[in-house]
């Protein structure tokens, strides 16, 4: 059986590998571009190498023999293409149980073609093609492209002087070029899918570590409101303690105070939750005014441009409040909602119908409603205004246009 930091190092090996899939598998389009763009050149290099040799003097035969063979070299390419997809940069440079198949068969394919047509760049192009699909350190991979592009271009001026002087009224042109490129092609685009793997990967963690800052920022304000008031209710409970045999009556208000001390704390822990559960302005708003709709009011919101910028915290319950009061105590035939921006300062206002039984000042009665609200809004130096005209029924919120976090 395997020891535990051998499961652990296995578990971790795993889920790395799992979430360098995750990484990639939202730009998998992108992948099978640059795929395709590998895999077709190269088939367009074998369909026209068939071409000429079909049309020249090599004859049917051989044109079928080296398409046949070009097929299998094309096909044997296909697995470390594929593998370069989730390559690692720690990786080694080949995996001989992936790449030794390819390579051999570059080789045999390369001798065999180059002897047949006694073209150099047939010979030597399979053999140059599947060493680019190696993992090429980027450094390395440099000097390997420039290399194999010199090479290729070298053979082709030799093979346009010595060997293809007569045939070259045919394609030829197009294939030496379309050969002595192939390596830059293939390594460009291997080059672009690295460049995106790395910004997808950066992108991601980018956001766990603002997911992780956020967390740690959380706990912390929790830390240390929680700590600041479990503080002050302990000394409040040992000095009631200490109060209670010689002094009943102060160790009461000590008992009281500490009572209070849980309510700002409970208080403080459910501001803060609501802090970092705050929704943008604009979608509070979309949200009210569809929870409205679908209770059967007839509602619609005015937002300013700008409402991105008001202080989601200081507005975000209201707007819950507010509308949790038209749904209770309003008429249900219409209301409006509107968040603009004077003088510096964030208007939230909503307006309602009022509803035949409702009292003076709906959401007053029976509850907390408004209370609340006001809390809230001198919380922040802001103020509330509540108004009956006749049926209808206003609150607005005015908050500073910055407001703390």
């Amino acid at each position: 059986m395997s020891s535990p930091p051998a499961r652990a190092a296995a578990t971790s090996a795993t889920a790395e590998a799992r979430t360098a899939l995750r990484l990639t598998r939202s730009i998998t389009a992108t992948w099978w571009y640059v795929a395709l763009a590998i895999v077709v050149t190269q088939l367009i290099i074998v369909i026209l190498l068939v071409d000429i040799l079909a049309a020249g003097r090599w004859g049917t035969f051989t044109a079928v023999g080296v398409g046949v063979g070009g097929l299998l070299w094309w096909l044997s390419t296909l697995p470390p293409l594929l593998d370069y997809r989730h390559r690692t940069l720690d990786a080694p440079l080949m995996v001989w149980r992936r790449h030794l198949a390819p390579l051999l068969t570059a080789a045999a394919y390369g001798l065999a073609a180059g002897l047949v047509t006694e073209v150099w760049v047939v010979g030597v192009l399979p053999l140059i093609q599947v060493a680019m699909l190696l993992n090429w350190p980027p450094g390395v991979r440099l000097r390997v492209v420039l290399a194999a592009t010199a090479l290729l271009v070298a053979l082709s001026v030799i093979d346009v002087r010595l060997t293809l002087g007569r045939d070259l009224a045919a394609s030829w042109p197009q294939m030496l070029f379309l050969s002595a490129i192939m390596p830059v092609v293939t390594v460009s685009s291997l080059w672009w899918w690295d460049v995106l793997v790395a910004l997808d990967r950066a992108r991601t963690s980018e956001a766990k570590l603002a997911a992780t800052q956020e967390r740690l920022r959380l706990a912390t304000d929790v830390h240390d409101l929680q700590g600041h008031h479990l503080q002050v209710i302990a000394l409040q409970l040992e000095l009631a303690e200490r109060l209670m045999p010689a002094d009943p009556q102060a160790g009461m208000e000590q008992l009281r105070a500490a009572r209070a001390s849980v309510d700002d704390a409970r208080q403080g822990t459910r501001d803060l939750a609501t802090r970092f559960r705050s929704v943008p302005l604009r979608d509070e708003l979309a949200n009210a005014v569809d929870l409205l709709c679908a209770a059967g009011t007839k509602a619609e919101a005015t937002v300013d441009p700008d409402a991105s910028l008001a202080p989601p915290s200081a507005l975000g319950p209201v707007v819950r409040e507010t509308t949790t009061n038209v749904l209770r105590h309003g008429g249900g035939r219409w209301a409006r909602l509107s968040l603009t921006r004077t003088d510096g300062s964030w208007r939230y206002e909503i307006a309602n119908d009022v509803a035949a039984e409702a009292p003076d000042v709906p959401g007053s009665a029976g509850g907390a409603g408004l209370d609340g609200i006001a809390r809230r809004a001198a919380e922040v130096d802001g103020d509330l205004e509540v108004r009956r005209d006749g049926e209808t029924f206003t609150v607005v919120v005015t908050v500073p246009g910055t407001v703390r976090p």
